[in-house]
């Protein structure tokens, strides 16, 4: 997999402003994290988002929204969405603060 450089620059805009988060390279790409605790992330295969194990129903429901898949076994409450929903800055921003809310509740790392 390679960067989205493009996603990242969304992504890099739409977190700069919450406090706690960093950044790194992973997946093959680049990730976010909220307060250590991993929170979403870009490559070229679609952005990835953490909404929690039961809590990623409504998002899959979306059509370019799949759930996230590593090493052949599906990663549970993580899923994939691609150009067309992450391109939508109300969906995307949906995504985003789902996931906000979500790694907000676990223990900082």
């Amino acid at each position: 997999m390679s960067r989205d450089k493009s996603l990242e620059e969304i992504l890099n805009h739409d977190l700069s402003s919450q406090p706690g988060v960093t950044e790194k390279a992973m997946f093959g790409g680049w990730a976010w994290f909220l307060n250590g605790n991993l929170l979403c992330g870009a490559r070229d295969d679609g952005m990835l988002v953490r909404l929690g194990k039961d809590n990623d129903h409504w998002a899959l429901q979306m059509p370019g929204a799949v759930p996230m898949v590593s090493r052949g076994r599906r990663m549970h409450g993580w899923v994939r969405v691609a150009p067309a929903v992450y391109g939508d800055d109300a969906l995307r921003r949906k995504l985003i603060d789902s996931a906000l809310s979500f790694v907000q509740s676990l223990q900082k790392k």
